[in-house]
């Protein structure tokens, strides 16, 4: 089966160093190719330059390295029989491990402190730094170890789980920092490269070719991917990826892989959702995002037919909630949406990034496709309520912990939720991970009850949920129908 697992990544260097001259551009070649043929079939010299070596990447790491740094976390393990995981599934760093292929350190009776080791990158130089929401998440203790081998107590901003990016700091001055690209320039084929600390190994670089950009993934609804062949693995997480300018362009997140290592395919947060991510944290101590109210899939070649579409492009629209943003803007169930704010969208995962990005009130303009020809249509975003989003020194740290123990992300319905599922439930899963993934709980479910007893707000989840045994019996609607799913927590 395969499987998306995290991972830590890498950073590396380039800016204005006169690399490109020498540097292999594949991008160029991929859209070349058929010209090329031609070219040589008349044997014609190609204009433009040819691959002629490979890009040396000493000047770029020289100049933007020390602005790298390693993560390191501690968490007190829980208290486990002896021979079974050191890290329980509801320890921050169960998730550490089960994105990694990982069971954890192996431990007896006696609680052990369990570790962990990121990446990160200084953004400001007195001491802002972003990494990976796995990396640091419920974590009592972080360490960040400059090239310089000096080390900070670092505190965690915040954490915003959703796009699995987290903003720490450190205090000092005059410290390096990276300088901020723009992803929406990468094309496939462009050379990159990561700094970070795979399994452990400080500061070291990895280079390759971006291998598709704005892809989605399970979980990735807000952060359409950069897809890499650059080397990452265990410890990389939370690292920059730079492209030939020496700009950050991403965050090294994930890897796909059937084996929990390095198989040649690794992702990256692409920097303009994760700057945006940070500047919230650091300013309201929260993520806020919009909605308009609409669920939608993508055009495959049948329904892009079937609408009258030249070729399958755009997200169509399946649904439209009653008296919500999309409804009032007069959006309806079979329009394909084609643009957002002028921004072409040629796949669904498209949409939620625009729209959640913008503030809470704001207008934004939707260009649809309807019964054979184009319609603007205006809508008015409203704030998506805060789900399974976790901040430093909030007081709801217990209703997150509870929800961890089961490998939920959970959160209260609100009225017109309830109204429109027709429920008596009042909490529905926002996302899934370790035990309750394995027992078949999926987003969206609806949970009822508990071991038999009714579950109607948080507290009763984490009630029931502490009172039950290595097997909790959770009672979830699901489509009309209630079924009760048995999740092994212990």
């Amino acid at each position: 089966m395969r499987s998306f697992r995290s991972r830590a990544l890498a950073a590396a260097v380039v800016a204005s160093l006169g690399l490109t001259a020498c540097s292999p551009d594949f991008a160029s070649i991929a859209n070349a190719g058929a010209a090329a043929t031609a070219v040589e079939a008349a044997n014609v010299q190609p204009a433009g330059r040819v691959v002629t070596g490979l890009p040396d990447f000493t000047a770029l790491v020289d100049r933007y390295g020390a602005a790298v740094v390693n993560v390191s976390v501690v968490e007190k393990a829980e208290q486990v029989a002896n021979g079974g995981p050191g890290v329980s599934p509801d320890d921050p760093f169960y998730e550490f491990f089960r994105r990694f292929g990982q069971q954890g350190p192996r431990g007896g009776m006696t609680p052990q402190p369990a570790r962990g080791e990121g990446s990160g990158f200084i953004v400001s130089n007195d001491g802002y730094i972003l990494t990976n929401a796995h990396v640091v998440n419920g974590a009592s203790e972080v360490t960040v170890k400059t090239t310089d081998r000096r080390e900070y107590t670092a505190k965690v901003v915040g954490v915003d789980e959703r796009t699995d990016v987290a903003v720490i700091k450190i205090d000092g001055k005059n410290l390096p920092t990276v300088k901020i690209g723009d992803p929406s320039k990468l094309r496939a084929g462009e050379w990159v490269i990561a700094i970070g600390s795979p399994f452990g190994f400080e500061n070291s670089v990895t280079a390759g070719v971006v291998s598709a950009t704005s892809r989605s993934m399970p979980g990735g609804n807000y952060s359409p991917f950069i897809q890499t062949d650059v080397a990452v693995n265990p410890g990389n997480s939370g690292g920059p990826l730079f492209n030939m300018n020496g700009e950050v362009i991403g965050i090294n997140s994930q890897i796909y892989s059937r084996t929990g290592g390095y198989m040649g395919v690794s992702f990256a947060i692409p920097i303009d959702v994760a700057s945006n991510v940070q500047q919230q944290l650091v300013s309201t101590g929260k993520v806020t995002r919009s909605r308009i109210g609409v669920s939608i899939q993508d055009v495959d070649a049948q329904l892009a037919d079937s609408f009258g579409l030249d070729r399958p492009r755009g997200a169509l629209v399946g649904m439209v909630e009653a008296d919500g943003p999309g409804a009032k803007a007069g959006v309806k169930p079979g329009d394909v949406i084609l643009s957002v704010d002028g921004k072409t969208i040629e796949t669904s995962s498209q949409v939620p990034v625009l729209v959640s990005n913008t503030k809470p009130g704001e207008k934004v303009e939707i260009e649809v496709w309807r019964n054979g020809a184009t319609k603007r249509l205006t809508a008015r975003t409203e704030e998506i309520p805060q789900q399974g989003e976790r901040v430093a020194a909030r007081a709801n740290e217990g209703e997150a912990a509870s929800a961890s123990k089961l490998g939920l992300a959970v959160r209260p319905l609100a009225p017109d939720e309830k109204r429109q599922a027709e429920t008596s439930g009042s909490i529905v899963v926002e996302d899934v991970t370790g035990p309750a993934a394995q027992a078949g709980v999926q987003p969206g479910d609806i949970i009822l009850g508990v071991n038999g007893a009714p579950v109607k707000s948080l507290q009763d989840l984490q009630s029931a949920t502490k009172k039950g045994g290595k097997v909790v019996a959770l009672l979830i609607e699901r489509e009309n129908a209630q079924i009760f799913v048995p999740v092994r927590v212990g």
